[in-house]
């Protein structure tokens, strides 16, 4: 005798295909910005060895824009994976689990589709606070996961192109055969989904759209709240960075015509003003006016080639950005610059004292501080 175990019923009137279409566009589109965004970010942060020599230096804001789209983009999916999740999770229980080839494809892109949007979503919203309870690097695995969730996303969107068509509007056919009397109670949730998506995207852009920072409740970071008005993603006793010297401090810079100089002989050189934004990975960013010696000076004087790399070497102890390198078209940009100074005054320890780069449309992780040598590559 087989032991039944009896499925569960769902009353909900919302569970149905227009709903889940309506969302569902919502929430791909969410994902469309949030993955190119990414893509550019993380290729300007890691870029790939055919590229790394032509990133562009310009425009200056172009690190602030991708990453800062990609952070509210991601956060603004959560609201909708949910009630996405909400509208579709009653199919989990349909008997028999398979029917066809076809209804095979949509259980496999949906199981993909689910797993890499949760962890993708999840892991995401905790790197911007920088908790990682995970054993495995975050930014490969993050990366990794954004691929196999556009792919499982197209191929939900291909199995399921007939019912997405027949649902697509509230004139389509599909939507026109549902009951008439559910519109009402569909525009409801539908409007609740859109006020939380709103919400919550308003309450965390503004870590770096700064017009909209009095509204930053809910993002870790408010960009106003900072040494020298500028938030601090890693302090010098993190970076385990030793009170610095000055008598003893030197820039060593290495090339055809190497050399080495003092802080105040570094202060001495032409000097230049640039105003250029701090934008980090967690999704925070804000302007700040920086001043201090062009890199291009200093590889003129070490008798660097035009195309050369350059490596930019940091007296952190701690961290896997102590030794960074960035190509000849950020090198030459006349707004790259060893910063001696920030928002007028001397850097302070934790913003690198008493040297860091600078550099427009630039990862704040490869900012480096602290710098104390450059090599000509």
């Amino acid at each position: 005798m087989k032991l039944r175990v009896p499925l569960p019923r769902f009353s909900g009137r919302l569970h149905d295909a227009r709903t889940a279409t309506a969302i569902g566009r919502w929430l791909a589109a969410a994902v469309v910005v949030c993955f190119l965004t990414g893509v550019i970010s993380h290729w300007l942060q890691h870029p790939p060895g055919w590229l790394a020599d032509d990133l562009p230096s310009r425009p200056s804001w172009g690190y602030r824009l991708t990453q800062g789209l990609h952070v509210a983009s991601g956060i603004a999916a959560i609201p909708l994976l949910l009630a996405k999740l909400w509208t579709v999770y009653p199919r989990l229980f349909e008997w028999p689990p398979v029917r066809s080839a076809r209804h095979a494809l949509e259980r496999l892109s949906v199981a993909l589709l689910v797993a890499a949007a949760v962890l993708e979503v999840f892991s995401g919203l905790l790197n911007t606070v920088q908790w990682y309870p995970w054993p495995f690097s975050f930014v490969p695995v993050h990366y990794a996961l954004a691929w196999v969730f556009v792919g499982a996303m197209l191929l939900h969107v291909a199995v399921k192109a007939p019912e997405i068509k027949a649902h697509w509007s509230r004139r389509s056919a599909g939507t026109l055969a549902l009951p008439a009397e559910d519109g009402p109670d569909r525009r409801a949730l539908l409007t609740g989904v859109a006020a939380a998506v709103g919400a919550v995207t308003l309450a965390t852009a503004g870590q770096s759209f700064t017009p909209l920072k009095r509204f930053d409740l809910l993002a870790p970071r408010h960009p106003d709240h900072g040494q020298q008005g500028l938030p601090v993603n890693r302090t010098a006793v993190a970076a385990a960075v030793a009170v610095v010297n000055v008598q003893q401090w030197r820039l060593t810079v290495a090339g055809p015509r190497p050399y080495v100089l003092t802080l105040d002989e570094l202060r001495a050189l032409r000097q230049y003003d640039a105003t250029l934004p701090i934008a980090c990975v967690e999704g925070w960013s804000k302007s700040a006016h920086w001043s201090g010696v062009r890199i291009r000076d200093l590889l003129d004087r070490a008798g660097a080639p035009p195309e050369a790399r350059l490596r930019v070497v940091s007296m952190e102890q701690e961290g896997g950005y102590a030794v960074t390198e960035m190509g000849h078209t950020y090198a030459r940009d006349e707004l790259t610059l060893l910063a001696l100074r920030l928002n007028g005054g001397v850097l302070s320890p934790d913003h690198g004292f008493p040297a860091r780069i600078i550099a427009p449309n630039r990862p704040g992780v490869l900012q480096t501080k602290w710098v104390h040598r450059l090599e000509v590559l």
